[in-house]
């Protein structure tokens, strides 16, 4: 068992030592049930945040990096499809299980039909264009009339820009895996999963469009690899991928990723889709916790000084985005061959030619060796980097919190313990001086919460006007920027104009507002979004900043205060006390959330388009063929392409139109779910966490102890059996104590030897 794994044992031991010394305790007759109350919640709200909490590792890069292959080595397994394909984007997610399970999550009957009316929008050939959006995807007549409409299309209109028309693609796989999906999909969100025998059928829906566009999420369990417990790999759909909402869907992901792995293929080097994707990823403000893998393909190179050289180059080029950029090098599909090879008893049989690929590959020792060197490297820094991060994450405020409740239970058992062992007069003396202490605690307590409730409301103002500042419709902010680009889009009438005579005016409409939307939703992604999440996350650092700022200097007036109530405590008799006068450790914003179930508004939403714009696409065409009809019967020469274009420049102009509308509904409902449902929630939640963390200090030292002159006046044998099991119990405490401590040593040991490893 590694380290991480050990100590967290430990800790999931302490917390149940701990609960079974509460109970224990409740059991004694006046002793204080509140203070328990507040402890047992503490403890089972701590178990559960160790269980809960899950790094998360992105693994990106652009299309045929080799990604998928990667992550399967990190399993040691062919466990995901490899060359899946791109018509849908979802991040597939991998955690450690017991055994091997697929979970599949289907999108419901109202996102499929949703999804495809957004597609359909301008659509030429419907005989039913959708004016109502009433287009569902059970009824046979609009499944027939979609066919028709999609067969009708010429070639123009199913290749854009060098690549099949997206839109095309989605409403295509849609209707071709509608009989084989209909019974899956339900009013709700549901699911299918797949256990070890079944677990290769996962593959199926990946790699197959026409199923897989019905897909929401996958999930998947694999009990092979070096990935450890409470990890989550995430493969990511590629970066470049010519659908711009599949890089919106990484950089939803990549917001909450602990880390990133950067793959790039050495057949290719660095490349323009990598530069543009690294430099949103820096705008995003997460370069600083990225590796870089070059994923070696040995037969791209005829010696390892030609590869050295171009992972010098590679090298090189990064240093446009860090200072010291760290890169490894190895053959993923290497490692992924040389683990099924000798894990064959898992049915992860290698092929014939897979098995002469592996041993031509081990002939060439040079770059075999330089391979494993490579992945040698990368597994030591990949592990330290997830170990420490957990360290720091799951275990540090975890072990804190566990010494104030061990504190607390021993100042507890100690207090009651004298008060027991007095007669009436000077135990009453002494809960005399208790509740005094109690009353300056309640004062400080209150002093703290007026001034949090404050320090609350000035950060919800300025977060507020931050917001609404972001997100403003003057240049420079969000909402501006995205309507300058609109307003500034130029078409290129001449492209449009060759297409009328060849395609008719709806076709070339239907053409002009692809392009367009394409235009728009790859602004978004690649401009706007990563200043979203850069925003979002200096927001958070500013909030936790405040915060503390309010915070920290109370922590003195706390531990000060404890320290004269140990004083005091010593006075009348009472000593031994735990007095936990180290600095006050705040919760960290993660667990926050966590707990809170705090997450950020999904930049994954597609705008939805009025059905304005297909009305008045339909208005101007049947203007159109009006003057067109009553010229012909006068006889009238007409020029088509010149009223044809004309009828294009105002709709143009009105899809610009309604697209600031679509934009503008968009951002604000954005702006508002961001102000209200995140930010204001986090203030409110982090204010609270914070007050907690202070508070439970005082909590821990000022227990109500009332109760157990009730058993002063007891008969003498009731008086010594109490002391008896309040001795043991602060025994058991004390041993509790140390155990906390012994964890702590060794937490601080693993981080003083992370920092000195080069």
């Amino acid at each position: 068992m590694d380290k991480f794994n050990s100590l967290q044992k430990e800790l999931y031991s302490i917390n149940q030592a701990i609960l079974s010394l509460l109970s224990q305790a409740g059991s004694i007759p006046g002793m204080s049930e509140d203070s328990f109350k507040t402890w047992l919640k503490n403890c089972e709200e701590i178990r559960r945040q160790i269980e809960e909490k899950i790094l998360k590792v992105a693994v990106v890069g652009p299309i045929k990096s080799g990604k998928s292959t990667f992550t399967n080595y990190l399993f040691h397994g062919d466990h995901l499809k490899r060359s899946a394909g791109v018509v849908t984007s979802m991040v597939t997610k991998i955690q450690k299980g017991d055994s091997l399970k697929a979970k599949l999550f289907f999108k419901s009957w109202d996102e499929v039909n949703l999804d495809m009316l957004q597609a359909m929008v301008l659509m030429p050939s419907l005989k039913d264009p959708g004016v109502s959006d009433s287009f569902d995807i059970r009824r046979t007549e609009d499944r027939s009339n979609l066919h028709l409409a999609i067969d009708s299309l010429s070639d123009a209109l199913l290749i854009s820009n060098d690549i099949l028309n997206p839109q095309i693609v989605l409403l295509s796989s849609y209707l071709k895996g509608y009989e084989v999906m209909k019974e899956r999909i339900s009013l709700d969100t549901s699911e299918a999963e797949f256990d070890e025998k079944r677990f290769a059928e996962h593959k199926v829906f990946v790699s197959d469009d026409s199923l897989s566009v019905y897909l929401k999420d996958i999930q998947l369990e694999i009990d092979t690899g070096f990935i450890g417990n409470n990890i989550e790999i995430a493969d990511c759909q590629g970066s470049d991928s010519s659908n711009p909402l599949h890089l919106t869907m990484i950089q939803d992901y990549l917001f909450y990723a602990n880390l990133i792995i950067y793959v790039i293929s050495s057949r290719t080097g660095l490349r323009q889709a990598d530069i543009k994707f690294l430099s949103i990823i820096k705008r995003m403000g997460i370069m600083d916790n990225i590796i870089f893998v070059i994923n070696c393909d040995f037969n791209e190179h005829d010696t390892i000084a030609d590869l050295n050289q171009l992972i010098k180059n590679i090298q090189e080029e990064l240093l446009i985005f860090l200072n010291n950029p760290e890169v490894y090098t190895f053959s993923a599909l290497l490692n992924l061959f040389k683990s099924m090879n000798n894990n064959s008893a898992r049915g992860n049989i290698l092929k014939e030619k897979e098995l002469v690929k592996l041993n031509q590959w081990k002939g060439d020792r040079e770059f075999y060796e330089f391979s494993n060197r490579g992945t040698d490297s990368f597994e030591s820094s990949f592990k330290r980097k997830l170990t420490q991060e957990r360290y720091s994450l799951l275990l540090k405020n975890h072990i804190e919190r566990f010494g104030v409740i061990a504190a607390g239970i021993k100042n507890c058992l100690c207090i009651n313990h004298e008060i027991l062992g007095q007669d009436s007069s000077n135990a009453q003396k002494m809960i005399e001086g208790l509740k005094d202490n109690q009353e300056k605690m309640s004062r400080i307590k209150d002093m703290i919460k007026n001034t949090l409730s404050g320090a609350v409301q000035k950060i919800k103002k300025e977060t507020r006007l931050d917001i609404d500042k972001f997100f403003g419709s003057r240049s420079g902010n969000i909402i501006g920027d995205l309507m300058e680009y609109i307003r500034n889009y130029r078409f290129v009438y001449d492209k449009y104009e060759n297409n009328l005579d060849l395609n008719g005016f709806a076709n070339t409409l239907y053409m002009v507002f692809q392009d367009f939307r394409m235009e728009i939703d790859a602004f978004m992604a690649e401009r706007l979004n990563p200043e979203m999440i850069r925003f979002i996350k200096d927001k958070e650092r500013y909030i936790k900043e405040q915060l503390e700022s309010v915070t920290v200097p109370y922590e003195t007036m706390v531990k000060d205060a404890l320290v004269n109530y140990i004083s005091e405590l010593a006075d009348f008799g009472i000593n031994g006390m735990a007095t936990k006068g180290e600095v006050i450790g705040l919760p960290d914003f993660d667990s926050i959330k966590s707990a809170e179930d705090l997450t950020v508004p999904s930049i994954v939403v597609c705008m939805h388009f009025s059905a304005k714009i297909k009305t008045e696409a339909i208005m101007r065409l049947g203007f159109y063929n009006f003057i067109k009809f009553i010229k012909k019967i006068f006889k009238k020469e007409t020029q088509n392409r010149r009223e044809e274009a004309l009828a294009l420049k105002k709709s143009i102009f009105r899809i610009k139109q309604e697209t600031e509308k679509a934009v503008i509904s968009h951002c604000v409902n954005y702006q508002e779910n961001l102000k209200f449902q995140y930010f204001f929630k986090l203030i409110e939640s982090a204010s609270n966490s914070y007050y907690k963390a202070l508070v439970d200090r005082f909590h821990a030292n000022s227990a109500d102890h009332l109760n157990i002159a009730d058993l002063i006046g007891k008969k003498q044998t009731d008086k010594e059996s109490a002391l008896k099991v309040l001795k043991e119990m602060e025994q058991i405490a004390e041993q509790i104590d140390l155990r906390i401590k012994s964890v702590k040593k060794e937490l601080y040991l693993e981080r003083k030897l992370y920092l000195e490893r080069p």
